[in-house]
């Protein structure tokens, strides 16, 4: 996998590489096997039509077909993407004859596979073919570390020598077996055993039959090898580091009283408020990073009961023991009750809830974590002091901040927090890295704010509406953990575990 810059929202965090092999399809020939093809569709956002986004090659002759060309998509975290892939039987008009090498020398090339395990292997790469030559050079290639063995250098890896033919039913010429750490050593030999059928015979005398194995005549020797990491964070998520979603909402008398259709927390029977609009696009993409699906969620800015006092933290389920809720509807469902129980009231404080948060991503220094808060807010921001310098303290943590304005108000100052062009500095230390997302519009390099208002689709469609938010705020998630993980010096994990529960937000 490569991974591109973040820097323009039009430009994705990370490409993914997609092999396809398929096993037992129905044989559609009726005098040979079937000559598979798979092709890859995409689905649109907006219309939701499949487009066809490329094809494998063919292979002919198979009913298990390992395809060598893959698949290089953009991936987009801040998106859900649809793929389909459709298997097709491709019949040739032609029927050319196999050349045979009697009297001419080999055409070879080597096919790279990387062992699974299960026992299986799965094939990685394949040389270009050096023809009518029994000492072939073939030209330097590349293959990513992840997909020749996993991260784990001891992992065989399998090369199976075969001699081209013009219909596609290659002779096999030997294979031989090595792994990452032995490749890394450079200009090693390799000896080329042909692995035979017992009942078939050796036909040439330099073989030496030893009943199942014959000796190879010939050997493969690796002039150089060179090693480029480039980590991503697909590998991090393959790894196992988990996304912690947590939510803080606003429940300022600002919003207007709740149980008034003019206000910004109204529950209407027919559509989501803007608080729960954003809470819906932002959450139900986070939510497949997170594997136990409890999120803490939390208000601020309320009188709380018993007491009636003032809270800037309080858990929307009522349970300061357990803030988690299960799921995103969960949130939803603490976040009405809490409308239901609450004084909503002021002042609009950011600084308690990033704190909170702060404390336990503090915990969790190895990578296995990553922390993002989502506040959803309607007005200016009264301790903005605070604020500036819990961003900044939390700057060095696994942790990343969402924050999203619903409402008619100007939130300008929101501009001192996004870092994207000056970092946020507090009592003359600055921010060690861009931890805070204001949802931007246009490109991701502005540091100015634009309220929900303006992700509002015209013909009214709420799904539309969530998924142009989603892909704004979500956009700078990848590439700012990635940041976390290079100013640590945090390697992916080699494959994936079990990983640790998060710690609990206690005060």
């Amino acid at each position: 996998m490569s991974l591109t810059g973040a820097s323009d929202r039009s430009v994705p965090a990370t490409k993914i590489e997609i092999t396809v092999s398929c096993r037992n399809l129905l044989d559609l020939d009726t005098f040979s096997k079937s000559d598979p093809m798979v092709v890859l569709f995409t689905q649109t956002r907006a219309s939701q039509e499949w487009r066809e986004f490329g094809r494998t090659e063919v292979i002919d002759n198979t009913l298990n077909p390992d395809f060598l060309r893959k698949f290089v998509l953009d991936y987009f975290f801040e998106e859900k993407q649809n793929l389909r892939f459709d298997v097709y039987n491709v019949d040739s008009k032609t029927n050319i004859s196999k050349p045979k090498d009697f009297f001419g020398k080999s055409d070879p090339f080597l096919v790279f596979y990387r062992s699974n395990e299960d026992g299986t292997f799965t094939i990685c790469h394949k040389t270009e073919v050096v023809k009518n030559t029994l000492n072939p050079v073939w030209q330097p290639f590349t293959i990513p570390v992840r997909a020749l063995c996993n991260g784990d250098y001891d992992r065989t890896v399998k090369i199976d020598v075969y001699d081209w033919d013009r219909d596609g039913s290659h002779d096999f010429i030997g294979e031989f077996t090595t792994s990452y750490r032995e490749l890394t050593k450079a200009q090693s030999q390799f000896t080329v055993y042909e692995v035979l059928n017992p009942r078939k015979k050796c036909k040439k005398k330099k073989y030496v039959n030893s009943g199942t194995v014959c000796l190879s005549f010939s050997q493969v020797t690796l002039l150089s090898f060179t090693v480029d990491s480039e980590f991503t964070f697909v590998d991090y998520i393959k790894g196992g580091t988990q996304l912690n979603f947590t939510v803080a909402i606003d429940f300022t008398a600002s919003n207007g009283n709740p149980l008034q259709p003019t206000s910004l927390h109204y529950m209407s029977p027919y559509q989501l408020s803007a608080y729960a609009m954003a809470l819906k696009a932002v959450g139900e993409i986070i939510q497949d990073y997170d594997s136990d699906k409890l999120f803490p969620a939390y208000g601020f800015g309320a009188k709380v009961p018993p007491e009636g006092r003032i809270s800037h933290q309080f858990p929307l389920n009522n349970n300061s023991e357990d803030p988690n809720c299960a799921g995103i509807e969960g949130v939803l469902e603490s976040y009405f009750q809490s409308l239901r129980t609450v004084q909503l009231y002021g002042p609009t404080y950011f600084a308690p809830v990033i704190n909170q948060v702060a404390r336990a991503a503090a915990k969790v220094s190895d990578g296995s974590q990553y922390y993002v808060l989502l506040i959803i807010t309607d007005g200016v921001i009264s301790d903005m002091t605070q604020t500036k310098e819990a961003i900044v303290s939390a700057s060095s943590l696994p942790m990343s901040i969402i924050i999203v304005g619903v409402g008619p108000a100007m939130f300008e100052a929101m501009e001192e927090l996004d870092g994207d062009d000056v970092r946020v500095s507090s009592r003359g230390r600055y921010a060690e890295r861009d931890i805070v997302q204001v949802a931007p519009g246009g490109s991701m390099a502005s540091a100015w704010f634009v309220p929900f208002r303006d992700y509002i689709d015209r013909s009214g469609n709420q799904v539309l509406s969530m998924a142009r938010l989603a892909k704004d705020v979500l956009a700078e998630i990848p590439e700012q953990l990635l940041s976390y993980m290079r100013t640590h010096d945090i390697q992916p994990r080699p494959a994936p575990s079990a990983s640790p529960s998060p710690p609990s937000l206690q005060p």
